[in-house]
């Protein structure tokens, strides 16, 4: 499918299922190596990382523990500009080192939330694994540690990410031309 609507939305392939795993593999290589031996906490963020950790983890070869969270922020092709902690962490991450695994970044916003509660519970080093990032939308000035790829501001969909719910299931990413 090269073209496809949801909801009233048109979409068109914009990255394709092994360019995304391409990627996903790199990322998790340079995870391998910087945290040989160190036992890392992933702290995948819900719905939208579902698929990208799915496919990390494929790849991690590391000794390391996963738990999730799910953060919201967005409605419809929006930021709110408000984030929503809708299920919370239940692991005490007390001088752990933590690696935040993210859909997208955009804004910056939801990563800026969690950081700063994570070192309020005394992390002891966070980094951050996103499969996209959106370096024009980005607000904020924390490292992105590991980024599969980058993208332009487009709206996109697919491989986890939503609009209004749908489409997370497909297993290319499609962006938004009407």
């Amino acid at each position: 499918m090269s073209r496809i609507k949801v909801h009233d939305k048109e979409f068109e392939i914009y990255i394709p299922q092994d360019q995304i795993e391409r990627a996903i593999k790199k990322v998790a290589d340079n995870i391998n190596r910087d945290f040989a031996g160190k036992n890392p906490l992933f702290l995948i963020v819900l719905n939208g990382a579902f698929m990208f950790a799915a496919e990390l983890f494929k790849n991690v070869e590391i000794e390391c523990e996963i738990s999730f969270v799910k953060l919201s922020s967005y409605s419809g092709t929006s930021s709110t500009s408000v984030v929503r902690e809708l299920i919370g962490l239940d692991h005490s991450i007390a001088g752990r080192n933590v690696v935040l695994v993210e859909d997208i970044i955009d804004s910056g916003l939801t990563m800026l939330f969690t950081i700063e509660k994570l070192k309020k519970l005394q992390a002891n080093d966070v980094k951050i694994a996103t499969m996209l990032f959106k370096p024009k939308a980005f607000q904020y000035s924390f490292p992105i540690d590991y980024v599969g790829l980058e993208i332009p501001n487009d709206f996109i969909i697919g491989y986890g990410l939503d609009y209004n719910e749908h489409a997370r299931n497909l297993p290319d990413i499609y962006k938004i031309v009407s």
